[in-house]
């Protein structure tokens, strides 16, 4: 017969393993998308049909994964105790810096940072072959091409990285890159320009992958140079005279997201407000924001007699837009890599920006026979 403890522990467990669910039955969710900064699972839908009836038990179970009663309050709670108790990073793709910098190191981030595994010579002269192959042939039509790499936090805010790590003695892929390219005339190294910023004002979010307004101007101004040497109808960069520099704080970003603190941490968030008015207006998607992380974002100068551009970008030319549109009658911003064609003839454009994150140099790779030979 099992004893009153074994009992009261066994009914207590009981208890605890049924709450979450009990809570979802008294109709409370458990998710908090915001805070966790991705697309949750929705409900599945049941009709009459055999697929739908077949898929349901998984759809089912992986709703109940990301909605579970208390879901977003002991995700906060174990990040909580790994950070501020144990003082270690409560996800494997976040690392923990100095003075409240956190770093994001998935998808190739660490070994970008650590240059672990340089660019063979196949892969250097690829990446010649894209560029040249994309500035051919819009020179061919007589546009402007502009090829650039947005560095990584790591690499500006180095000194804040955790110290147990180091790069090794190698050439990064980003310097490979555009060494390469250092005589193609269209590609541009934004990171002296981030540095010389970076030396009076902080460039990058602490709490966030991405650089700030600051950050993304100071490259924006480099790559409207680079263009305007091009095409000299486009009107000349913005300045900071141009700009107020607005100081918030907000709740921390996407990084503090993936360790379940997006709710409890804070961003000093620096932002440059225009002292005239913006003329470019999003039109594709309907009521999106500049900075909305659309796959298609279109922007347009309404009566606008100025160049038409087309951007191929990635997460880091989301700040880029709203300086970016003001040169362009219209900016179709196009969230790939790949240099197509087939999009730039549809828009007859005049201008085409490839942007592409530093990290992603490890797993993409190019394809220079998508452009034509001309």
């Amino acid at each position: 017969m099992a004893k009153p403890g074994n009992r009261l522990l066994a009914l207590t467990f009981l208890l605890l393993v049924s709450l979450p669910a009990a809570v979802n039955l008294f109709g409370v969710d458990g998710a908090d998308a915001e805070a966790e900064n991705r697309d949750l699972a929705a409900f599945p839908r049941l009709d009459s049909g055999w697929s739908s009836v077949k898929a349901f038990p998984l759809g089912l179970a992986d709703w109940f994964a990301d909605h579970f009663g208390l879901r977003a309050r002991l995700i906060q709670w174990y990040g909580e105790t790994r950070l501020f108790l144990l003082h270690v990073s409560p996800s494997p793709g976040v690392a923990l810096g100095k003075d409240g910098w956190l770093f994001y190191v998935d998808d190739s981030s660490l070994e970008d940072y650590a240059h672990v595994q340089p660019l063979a010579a196949f892969g250097v002269r690829n990446w010649r072959a894209a560029v040249l192959r994309a500035r051919d042939w819009m020179h061919a039509r007589r546009g402007a091409y502009v090829f650039t790499i947005a560095p990584d936090k790591h690499v500006i805010y180095q000194e804040e990285f955790p110290a147990g790590i180091r790069p090794a003695p190698n050439e990064s892929r980003m310097d490979q890159v555009l060494a390469t390219l250092s005589d193609s005339g269209v590609s541009v190294d934004v990171r002296p320009a981030l540095f010389d910023a970076k030396a009076h004002e902080r460039i990058y979010q602490r709490t966030d992958t991405h650089w700030n307004d600051l950050g993304a101007f100071a490259a924006y101004q480099q790559i409207i140079e680079r263009v305007r040497a091009q095409n000299p109808s486009v009107p000349p960069a913005w300045q900071r005279a141009d700009f107020e520099e607005i100081k918030q704080t907000v709740p921390a970003m996407d990084l503090a997201g993936m360790i379940g603190l997006k709710r409890v941490l804070l961003e000093e968030d620096l932002e440059l407000v225009p002292k005239r008015p913006r003329l470019a207006r999003v039109v594709e998607p309907v009521g999106a924001l500049p900075t909305s992380e659309e796959g298609r974002l279109v922007t347009e100068i309404p009566g606008s007699s100025l160049p038409r551009a087309v951007i191929f970008r990635d997460s880091f030319g989301s700040k880029l837009v709203p300086f970016l549109s003001e040169h362009f009658s219209r900016a179709v911003y196009l969230w790939q890599n790949d240099f197509l064609t087939d999009a730039v003839e549809s828009e007859h454009a005049d201008v085409v920006i490839e942007e592409i994150v530093g990290r992603h140099l490890y797993s993409f790779v190019p394809s220079p026979e998508l452009v034509p030979a001309n």
